[in-house]
């Protein structure tokens, strides 16, 4: 899997992420749990985050520290993927079993990302 273009997949699905956190904000916001203070700082600091380490990550130079910070913000964002499963009001009206599944899947993009740290 460490192939290039595999590295500019990943590196381009976490651009497009990124920039989407600016395009439709409320998508984002509304899956923040309200136990974290300032959601739109958050939206915005995670949207930057995202748009950086796909860029950098397509860099031999960066790849291995853009990688580490991709693990570290997938995990960050793990809060809001399980706040998204168990608020409905925060799923989207997608069934509850896409919900669920898409909280292994965070595993999944951590194994990926981990796979450009060395």
């Amino acid at each position: 899997m460490n192939s290039p273009w595999h590295l500019y997949l990943m590196a381009s699905l976490y651009i497009i992420a990124g920039i989407n956190h600016f395009i439709k904000p409320g998508m984002y916001l509304r899956i923040i749990p309200p136990l974290f203070k300032n959601p739109k700082l958050i939206n915005t600091l995670s949207g930057v985050a995202e748009v950086l380490l796909g860029i950098l990550l397509m860099f031999p130079f960066s790849k291995k520290i853009a990688a580490w910070g991709i693990i570290a913000l997938l995990i960050a964002v793990f809060p809001a993927n399980l706040f998204m499963y168990r608020n409905k009001k925060a799923s989207f009206g997608l069934p509850r079993w896409i919900l669920f599944v898409r909280l292994p899947l965070q595993i999944i993009l951590i194994y990926w990302a981990y796979q450009y740290t060395f």
